[in-house]
């Protein structure tokens, strides 16, 4: 999925309205500098992965400006951010996952 965000949350990493494109992804390979589309109070946004909670199936979500959101599970993280504006993201693409391979427990 391509699209462009709006918002100062993620800058320097994402600026209002940079092309993002984001892949499923394999949440059980998630680590802290990940960028992640994950619901919060009914809203999806991208955020940044600032802790990992693998035996809870969870990870703490942030925005870049230092401001945690608090945590979500992995049922709840619905893609990770291959690149931005072209250019990819460090790490991201083995973490990418099929729609129907959320983790390894089928999940």
């Amino acid at each position: 999925m391509t699209f462009r965000p709006s918002g100062s949350s993620m800058i320097p990493l994402i600026r209002s309205r940079q092309e993002v494109v984001v892949a499923p992804v394999n949440p059980s390979k998630l680590e802290v500098g990940d960028i992640v589309l994950a619901r919060v109070a009914g809203t999806v946004y991208l955020h940044l992965v600032s802790s990992v909670d693998a035996a809870r199936k969870r990870v703490q979500i942030s925005n870049n400006r230092g401001h945690i959101n608090g945590w979500t599970g992995h049922d709840r993280v619905f893609g990770i951010c291959v690149s931005v504006d072209g250019v990819t993201r460090p790490g991201a693409a083995g973490k990418a996952s099929t729609a129907n391979s959320k983790d390894s427990s089928g999940t």
